[in-house]
């Protein structure tokens, strides 16, 4: 099967040979995929809703990988136990959500090697927790399917870089060092889509909402700078 973009990216971060698992697994493509390739010998696939999982079950029969592929249900971290990966992938939710699963289920995570965590939304939010619990960024990229892009993370333990700018939390430094192709239209992306809410808002605003404007009128700024940095 021809993975998506988005999952194409999250399976390009994994270890060749590691033994991983695959947190919120729905149809079990990523691992499935992984597997057939060559790429890894033994995954979990794993889900906390039995209708997606049951679909996962019955993707791993088709391609006869039952032998290779464990199908376990259960919410985050919570199918692992210590030492059993050495890589996880929790992708497809809000970052809150991801943040959630790696601090409820600490022991579990500290004995991981490597995480590759892609947020639905809620980046900001993630980076933060990261940050502050002993996590870094060792190499992100993008991934682009239609109108919608996605950042993935490849994250270990570790002391993250200081972050000398809030903005480092909506976009990583290393997208810059990376020089992502398609960050500039990202970037753009982003650009656009902080007019469009600056232009829906007052200008003579008070209060909340003119603190709220001004919030996102320095944001866009200093997306317009990290722009012009790109595109040089």
């Amino acid at each position: 099967m021809k993975l998506s973009p988005r999952m194409e990216t999250i399976a390009g971060f994994v270890k060749e040979g590691a033994v991983i698992a695959d947190i919120g697994t729905d149809h079990g493509y990523i691992p499935v995929e992984l597997v057939n390739r060559g790429v890894v010998q033994k995954a979990i696939a794993s889900d906390i809703n039995e209708g997606p999982l049951q679909n996962a079950r019955e993707y791993v029969e088709k391609n006869k990988l039952e032998d290779k592929i464990d199908t376990r249900l259960g919410g985050g971290l919570a199918t692992v136990s210590p030492g059993e990966v050495e890589q996880a992938i929790v992708a497809g939710m809000g970052g809150a959500l991801i943040a959630e699963i790696l601090e409820e289920s600490k022991e579990v995570a500290k004995s991981i090697k490597s995480f590759v965590l892609q947020p639905m939304v809620g980046m900001v939010e993630l980076r933060k927790y990261l940050y502050e619990n002993g996590y870094r960024v060792v190499s992100e990229r993008l991934a682009r399917e239609g109108e919608k892009f996605y950042q993935i993370l490849l994250v270990e333990h570790g002391e993250e870089d200081e972050i000398e700018s809030d903005i480092y939390f909506e976009i990583s430094a290393k997208l810059l060092e990376s020089k992502d192709p398609i960050l500039a239209e990202f970037l753009e992306y982003k650009i656009e889509k902080l007019e469009k809410i600056i232009d829906g808002m007052p200008e003579n605003s008070t209060g909340k909402t003119a603190e709220k404007r001004a919030e996102i009128e320095s944001k866009l700024a200093a997306y317009k700078e990290v722009y012009e940095v790109v595109v040089k």
